[in-house]
């Protein structure tokens, strides 16, 4: 069976949507071995239901986060954050609708938000919610809020843990359910492996980083406000990548800092003793990268992704679909292709404001001459005198660049989330199969 999963993604992606459901429904489950305390109706022990599994929902998070390389090998770490990010919010809902109910079933509750004179059973409670609460607010709205992407980072995992924690300790003093000692136990059981996934990322994953450094080579200037930053590995040998993954990058500090960063790869798979990544200047990290020095000590978390050519070997062929820095994993698609010597057909349609503006352009060209790549550049701000495709990238457009027989090929599509989701609608109304659409997101958070 162990076999079976490590080999078919479709069985494992199964596999791992089944455990997850059932280690949701768990604590329910074990409820049912025992009849309820007498005296309570329907509405309450529906109340309690929906505690349970908010708690076991929030529980679970941990483990989706935690960048599990089988689970995350069957879904996309794309798909697992925003499977995430929903899963949260229904536990989010489920924790507020709790108390909710209980106080319409028994009024005479409401007085346990007096916090001051409230046991300590209810002030875990509102500690928990009221965490629960400012995660989800400063997740939601964390760019209108001007929340820096590292100190939310911090905040996130701190919050996470105290509604848990909390919640947690909130059932347990509560006892109408937890009383009985080996139901106690699971969920300290549960709460143990939620402690040891934290530990596992905060202290155990830094500390097997800091084992296999790497250093800065150079870092070059490209066109677009884009620095290539190249790394070798320093005392061992570096990590072999599928072409389009990418990796955690932490620079010039300590991995058990936490300040890490994802980049895809831009350079050949092929070469894990030279691992370079496209980086445009956008925010406050990405703006220095230009600044740091060959010998700057980095340390990398990676391969992760499923967003490469390598799981589609009997493609016909490829589709590359780029606006702006998405030309990244793509730019690794295509020098992994030319230095394998991959004969197939490959199409990239690249879309920049300005001629000036499109990174790895003279890159692009010469790979021309090691693979059957055609180019199309698109620009939104074309020069008086250019010939190429001008707009957006659009059903029209597309239709006139992608091969006729559309299920022959796979299409790869890196851009602002706008022009992806034009691009996806566009192909689906073309009559591109779904399963040969895929997608890569810029922000993971």
């Amino acid at each position: 069976m162990r076999s079976l999963l490590m080999h078919n993604p479709i069985v494992a992606a199964l596999g791992w949507i089944i455990a997850f459901l059932f280690f949701t429904v768990l604590p329910l489950l074990v409820l049912l071995v025992y009849p309820p305390p007498a005296g309570r109706g329907f509405w309450l022990e529906f109340s309690v239901a929906l505690g349970f599994i908010g708690l076991a929902l929030m529980a679970l998070q941990f483990a989706l986060t935690a960048r599990v390389n089988r689970i995350e090998a069957s879904y996309g770490i794309d798909l697992i954050l925003a499977f995430h990010r929903y899963t949260s919010f229904v536990a989010f809902v489920m924790v507020l609708v709790h108390p909710l109910i209980l106080f319409w079933v028994q009024p005479e509750t409401i007085q346990l938000l007096n916090f001051p004179v409230a046991p300590l059973r209810a002030q875990m409670a509102t500690i928990a919610t009221l965490a629960f609460i400012v995660l989800i607010v400063t997740t939601i709205w964390r760019k209108q809020l001007k929340i820096p992407y590292e100190p939310w980072r911090l905040s996130h995992s701190i919050l996470s843990v105290l509604a848990v924690g909390l919640g947690l300790g909130h059932a347990l003093l509560v006892g109408n359910y937890l009383g009985l000692f080996w139901k106690a136990v699971l969920w300290g059981a549960i709460a143990l492996v939620s402690l040891w996934l934290i530990v596992y990322i905060r202290l155990v994953k830094p500390w097997l980083m800091t084992r296999k450094p790497y250093l800065v080579e150079e870092v070059i200037q490209e066109r677009g406000n884009v620095s290539t930053l190249a790394l070798r590995p320093i005392g061992h040998d570096g990590f072999r990548f599928q072409p389009g993954q990418f990796a955690w990058i932490t620079l010039n500090i300590t991995p058990f800092s936490m300040r890490e960063h994802p980049f895809s790869m831009s350079s050949s798979g092929e070469h894990p003793e030279r691992l370079e990544f496209g980086i445009k200047a956008v925010g406050d990290f990405t703006s220095r990268v230009k600044d740091y020095k060959p010998g700057t000590k980095a340390y990398l978390d990676g391969p992760y992704g499923v967003f490469t050519t390598d799981r589609y070997e009997d493609a016909a062929g490829f589709v590359l679909i780029a606006g702006g820095i998405g030309i990244t994993p793509l730019m690794s698609m295509l020098v992994t292709a030319a230095g394998r010597k991959d004969d197939r057909p490959y199409t990239l349609i690249y879309s920049n404001k300005t001629w000036d503006s499109i990174t790895y352009r003279e890159a692009i060209n010469d790979l021309k001459a090691q693979l059957d790549l055609t180019a199309i550049h698109v620009l939104r701000e074309p020069s008086q005198d250019w010939e190429g495709a001008t707009g957006y990238v659009d059903k029209e457009m597309l239709d006139r660049y992608i091969p006729k027989r559309r299920g022959t090929r796979h299409y790869f599509i890196c851009a602002s989330p706008k022009m992806m989701e034009q691009v996806e609608r566009a192909l689906h109304d073309l009559d591109v199969p779904i399963t040969n659409v895929h997608l890569e997101h810029y922000n993971l958070a």
